[in-house]
Formats: structure tokens, sequence, C-alpha cells
């Protein structure tokens, strides 16, 4: 396939002209006072599917010659990319088949069957993106429909490069800085054609989930690979293997691509609305996540940061929270063994816990021993510092107390 030039993504721009909405581009004070820098984010939550994916997907499909149109389209999509697929499908009148993987957030799918009308059709496969792109493929062999590639074609690249070119028009200039989301690579790549095409030349970054960064292992490895495992929380960029032609621009036009933890991606979420008022998906918060250490953001530079989508299902917002606070050190997990006698969990109470923690969790995990009764404890810190001081309790409590790692397999079972 051949690469997308800047002529390309002014023609992606011209195609979207009153389909995609040209978001607001907003200087932030705090983010501004954290780094030092300028910083200016990217509004793509605030599309009429509330993600950058609408770009890419009308780019594609209304590039598609009639005869084409007329057999119908299938994508995979983690959510997003299918929103863009249906609301594009709707407005041209092509009939649409969306695959979704099952773990996709009821909201996404709710808002794909609203935007794709009753031309669109939902089928649910496998457990992440990449399951689900296999049975895409398999549907478009069988049905003889265009399958709409996610990220790694030129069409979709380019329309995803609208974003920043709107950037650009909208400062005035290039920044000296892109922040982008990576998933499978299409808005990254076509950041980086765009910031390759002016002068001076803007430095770009991309940023990706620590348990799902299949842009840094292929960048890594000398070409894509496919990770083993992933973690699917970020569902947005939770991709296993990035394409052949985005890692092609990425290797040669991208200046660096760093991970950021599944928790800090939740402060940043809980920051962005809490803060800014600003409802981010995980993916939406990856690139101002970054921010918050993983980069180096020279002082006085103009940054531009994309929160490249808002579909974020109400009902995560609990283990967003869980995750948050694990991350920041405030909420810690133990195994404790109380001995079956009257007072035992008051003098846990009294004798172990400081002024300022708080027992959030507390559930017997073995119930038939008369001697001992073993425990899974939650306890939340009003500072991460209190944490040393409440170890040294437990170490002298003659209780025997086994800390929970964040991250072990007994973790994941537990929590």
């Amino acid at each position: 396939m051949t690469s997308p030039s800047i002529d390309d993504v002014r023609a992606a721009a011209a195609r979207l002209d009153g389909v995609a909405v040209r978001t607001a581009l907003e200087r932030n004070d705090r983010l501004s006072q954290l780094t030092g820098a300028e910083v200016w984010l990217k509004r793509e939550d605030l599309q009429p599917v509330r993600s950058y994916k609408l770009r890419g997907a009308y780019n594609f499909i209304a590039s598609l010659p009639e005869a084409e149109r007329a057999r119908g389209v299938i994508c995979a999509s983690a959510g997003n990319h299918g929103q863009g697929v249906a609301f594009t499908c709707r407005r041209l009148d092509v009939p649409c088949t969306i695959v979704l993987p099952r773990t996709t957030p009821r909201q996404k799918r709710e808002q794909i069957r609203s935007l794709g009308g009753p031309g669109a059709t939902i089928v649910l496969e496998g457990h992440t993106y990449d399951e689900a792109h296999d049975a895409a493929l398999a549907l478009a062999g069988s049905h003889g429909a265009v399958l709409v590639p996610p990220f790694d074609h030129p069409l979709v690249i380019a329309g995803q490069a609208t974003v920043a070119l709107e950037i650009v028009e909208q400062l005035g200039r290039p920044p000296e800085l892109f922040v982008v989301p990576a998933g499978g690579g299409g808005l990254l790549a076509g950041t980086a054609v765009v910031a390759g095409s002016g002068t001076p030349r803007a430095t770009v970054v991309g940023v990706e989930p620590a348990g799902a960064a299949s842009m840094r292992a292929a960048l890594d490895a000398g070409q894509p690979v496919a990770l083993a495992t992933i973690d699917s929380f970020v569902d947005g960029a939770a991709v296993r293997r990035v394409g052949d032609l985005t890692f092609a621009l990425a290797r040669s036009l991208v200046d660096d691509v760093v991970t950021v933890p599944e928790g800090a991606v939740c402060t940043t979420m809980l920051e962005l609305y809490q803060r800014d008022g600003i409802i981010a998906e995980p993916a939406g918060a990856l690139a101002v996540a970054a921010l918050r250490g993983s980069i180096d953001v020279p002082p006085g530079s103009t940054v531009a940061c994309i929160v490249s989508g808002g579909n974020n299902d109400l009902s995560r917002y609990g283990e967003i929270v869980e995750r948050s606070l694990v991350h920041e050190g405030l909420k810690h997990y133990f195994l404790v063994e109380f001995p079956q006698e009257p007072g035992a969990l008051r003098r846990f109470l009294d004798e172990v816990l400081g002024p300022g923690d708080d027992i959030t969790l507390f559930e017997y995990v073995k119930k038939n021993n008369r001697e001992i009764g073993p425990a899974l404890v939650g306890v939340e810190l009003a500072s991460p510092d209190d944490l040393g001081g409440l170890l040294a309790r437990m170490a002298t409590s003659g209780l025997h107390i086994e800390r929970v790692e964040a991250g072990s397999p007994a973790f994941r079972f537990l929590v």
C-alpha cells in the first residue's frame, strides 16, 4: 500500500467537510501549569460519534465505487470504529455489518445500533478486537462485502490525519509537540504525515496502554508482532498487532512511542471529569495521561494533545476509581488470618489501622476453620505516605498478614 501524502489528507478534509465536526482546540490551564508548557486539547470526543474514528471510516467508504457500496461493508471494531462506520453508512445509504468483541461496553453497542439504524447489523464475536477482526474477514469473504479497515489503509490514515491538519490550522502554525494515542496506529501515522509536512517539523509522540503496547513492541522488534496477551481495559487502543502501513509510517516519522499504566489512565479520566468537565473514555485519556511524567515536555513549548474519544460507559466508573486508587498507592489489599476469638477484629481496628485509614472491603475467604478466619481486607489510605506506618504496625501485630500485590495472579483472582 502507498503511504498517504499531505495532499491526500487535504482531499480527505474536503470530503469530510460538513460531515465531521471541526472540533474545538482548547487551552488547558491545569495541564499547562503541570508541564510548564502551553497544552492544548483537541476535543475529538465532541464528534457526532464522540470519536475521531468517523473521519477515517467516512473517507474510506465515501471513496468506494458505487458497485462496491451496493454490496455493503463490514468492519471489526472495539466500538468507536464501528460507530464511525454505522454513522457513515446511514448517511450514504450503505448496508453494514459491525463485528464487535463480546467485551465491548454496552454503551458503545447501543450507540452503534442508534447511529446505524435499520441498515446496520451487529455481530458479537470473540473477546478481543483481533478475534472480532478474524470473524469480520470470514464474513466479508462469504458475503462479498467490503471490509472497512480500522487503521491500516491509506484512505483511513488520511481521514484520521485531518485531526492534526485542523490543529495546525487552528493554532495558525504547527505545535512543537503532538501527543497522540496509539492503538493500531492510524491516528498516530496520520498525525506524523501532517507533522512531517510542516516547517519546522513537529515532534510526534505516540502513547499506548502498558497492557497493550503493540506499536512499542513492533518498533523494538523491527516489524509488527502479535502480543501474546493484552489487557483490554483501554478497549479503544487494545490491539494485539499494529498495521503494516501504520508501522512503516511510525518507524520513519514518529519520534517516540511511550506506554502508560492503565491505573494512570484511570486517574487521568477522573481528573478530566472532575477538574475539566471532560468525559473521556480510557483511550481518549491516553495522551493526556502521558503528560503526568511519561514524556519530556519542553518548558514553554506548544503541545497539542488529542482527546480521541468520549464513549465511556458509566457502569465502568467503579472499576476506574478502583484502578486509580491502586495506582496512586491509596488502596491496598491484605489477607489477614484472624484468630477465632472475641475482640480479634476490634484489636485490628484499634492497633493496626491508622487514624486516616479506612476499611473498604472485609470478606472472609475461608469459613470452615474453627481456629482462624482468613479474610480479604481492603484498606484505603488518606495519603500514600501512610503505607509505611500501616505495614510496620501489621508486622508487630502478631497476626499473620500477607499483602496482595497489585498485578499478581492473587490480586487478579481475589480483587
